[in-house]
């Protein structure tokens, strides 16, 4: 088990492949159908779901003038512990269930391993095709349906809710997770589509925990995003129109291969081979 683990970690093309599915899990989180609702979702892991502010009744003053009102507003925040582990749990939610949706691709790139090469190819053609829908260029593909369960806010239903997050929220983030299932189906081990799966949910949820943190650099960041919706929505789809094409082609299974022969000739061979 071990030595499985230690492959996975080090093996060069499986690296490049992570970082691709960790980038892909940022585009996610910065996605318009995502990151407008990462407040909303910090709210309810923690149990704040409608309150609001409390207003103290106007009383007269001491000199027995006239009634003086004051609206006080609550501080009604959790501390930033409960935020931070609710966030933890409603990620751990949602990794759960991507992480299983990249063992079973994984797994049956294996098991379909004489057509994997077609099949992959075949993939890389849905993924161009979901890169240009991310892009606006097909609207159909634009649509989005969710699960309209939802468990009990709060900490207690945190990890439910990531779940939730998880599947009710597939066909919003299908462009993204359908290239890294793709990337997971030509690694051909379900192992190795696992990995790639915690790549893709460190990519979406570590800005969740940064939010929840809150870390100035990381609110401001959501801010900017959230201020350039568009670009951000067409820098994904140009990625995925990428990462697509070069499945493809081939060319992704031809550039790892290269790559796996350049690290053996170099001294980084014995580190990641």
């Amino acid at each position: 088990m071990g030595s499985t683990f230690a492959g996975l970690v080090t093996d060069g093309p499986l690296l490049v492949a992570a970082a691709v599915s960790a980038l892909v899990g940022l585009i996610s989180f910065a996605s318009p159908c995502v990151l407008p609702l990462v407040p909303g979702y910090l709210s309810y892991v923690t149990g704040l779901v409608g309150s609001g502010a409390r207003t103290r009744t106007p009383r007269p003053d001491g000199d027995g003038g006239g009634a003086v009102a004051t609206a006080v507003r609550a501080d009604e925040r959790p501390p930033r512990g409960r935020m931070v582990v609710g966030a933890v749990l409603f990620v751990l939610g949602f990794t759960a269930v991507f992480v299983s949706f990249g063992a079973a691709f994984g797994g049956l790139g294996r098991w379909l391993a004489v057509y994997n090469d077609e099949i992959t190819r075949v993939m890389g053609g849905v993924t161009v095709l979901v890169g240009l829908g991310f892009l606006g260029w097909i609207p159909f593909l634009q649509r989005t349906k969710k699960l309209s369960l939802k468990p009990a806010a709060g900490l207690a239903g945190a990890p439910l809710l990531g779940v939730v997050f998880g599947l009710g929220w597939t066909p919003c983030l299908g462009p993204t997770l359908g290239a890294v299932n793709s990337l997971a189906f030509s690694e051909a081990t379900a192992a190795r589509g696992a990995f790639l799966g915690v790549a893709y949910c460190l990519g979406l949820g570590i800005p969740f925990v940064l939010v929840a943190l809150g870390a100035r650099w990381a609110v401001g960041a959501t801010t900017f995003l959230r201020r350039h919706a568009a670009a951000v929505s067409r820098f994904g789809g140009a990625v995925l129109v990428v990462v697509g094409l070069l499945l493809l082609t081939g060319l992704w299974g031809e550039g790892m291969l290269w790559f796996r022969s350049w690290l053996g000739s170099t001294g980084f061979g014995e580190f990641f081979l």
